[in-house]
């Protein structure tokens, strides 16, 4: 397992999706507020960090790869404090693109004793021009001819960058090129993402994608909704995120089910993100999507430890999966 987690030092990874700044506002309660029945947090800090597909990439960057990250940002000051968050943590910039007029999605949670009391997200999810979404492909297959990329990760957050046709446009483009795609669907383009090597939805995304009642204690009920999805995207392999009742895989061969591990969660922001990057340098560095489930599946319990999104420890991910794989 040691060799494999060396592997993922030599990958270049692109992420595509939706960027955001996660907002953090830390406090503590003390009494209720005489305005209204709420309570009134006291601030003792505030910090901002990266979320969305920013978070994936920091997830790639902190298992050793290189992430590039392609999205669009608004022309505001907020665009400008996350690229400077990007800066800040040595992400390159090639691929980001500022869409005049545009709002940059910042999602503030106010937290007090390590409990979100409330979230305010301020965003936008209208699609982006024509013109941007041109602009996006042309950087898209710029970055893939100038350098060896190893896999796509699409990170899709329904803000308005991902369209039908800049899915098909880098799925083409990736398959020509021999390029993994893996995919963190959500609704709106949930049946767009065809002919890719990695679908991985979690609970909610597939019951919504499907509009059917899934229950996640019934191995027929997912077996049969996971093998729907499959068929109809023509998937290589699916892997489904059950959250507390685990990971289901289904490759071309098999389909397996892993339980989660027993963790005291603190928060579960940014699991989902971990997971995905997880899973991408897993199969890029040559483990069958089993492997790749059960390691994905222990990084994404790794982070929910944390309060707040956080990307993982690649050093104690390597130490628990060493006891499920000994070299």
């Amino acid at each position: 397992m040691t060799d494999i987690f060396e592997k993922f030092n030599l990958l270049t990874i692109l992420v595509i999706g939706d960027v955001m700044m996660d907002s953090y506002v830390w406090g503590k309660i003390g009494r209720m507020s005489p305005e209204a029945p709420v309570p009134v947090v006291q601030v003792t800090k505030k910090e901002n960090r990266l979320g969305g597909a920013a978070n994936v990439a920091l997830n790639v960057q902190s298992l050793g790869a290189k992430p590039i990250i392609c999205a669009v940002i608004g022309d505001d000051p907020e665009g400008l404090d996350l690229l400077s968050l990007m800066d800040s943590a040595n992400l390159t910039r090639e691929g980001v693109i500022t869409v005049k007029g545009r709002q940059t999605t910042v999602k503030t949670r106010i937290i007090a004793h390590n409990q979100h009391i409330v979230r305010v997200d301020a965003e936008t999810e209208t699609d982006i021009p024509d013109e941007s979404s041109r602009e996006v492909q042309e950087r898209i297959a710029e970055i893939i001819s100038a350098q060896k990329i190893d896999a796509i990760i699409f990170e899709d957050y329904d803000k308005g960058l991902i369209s039908e046709e800049l899915i098909t446009f880098t799925v083409s483009l990736a398959n020509q090129k021999g390029i993994l795609t893996i995919v963190d669907p959500k609704k709106r383009n949930f049946h767009f993402y065809k002919d890719v090597s990695l679908f991985k939805p979690n609970l909610k995304e597939l019951r919504e994608g499907l509009d059917v009642e899934i229950d996640p204690v019934s191995v027929t009920q997912i077996e049969a909704a996971v093998d729907q999805i499959k068929a109809r995207l023509n998937a290589k392999s699916v892997m489904l995120t059950l959250s507390e009742h685990g990971v289901f895989v289904s490759t071309a061969k098999d389909q397996k089910l892993f339980q989660a591990h027993s963790r005291k969660v603190a928060d579960v922001s940014g699991a989902g993100d971990t997971v995905v990057a997880t899973a991408a340098l897993c199969i890029a560095s040559g483990l069958d999507e089993y492997q790749t489930a059960a390691i994905a599946n222990l990084a994404g319990g790794i982070v929910c430890e944390h309060v707040g999104v956080v990307p993982i420890d690649k050093a104690q991910l390597l130490q628990e999966a060493k006891l499920l794989f000994p070299d």
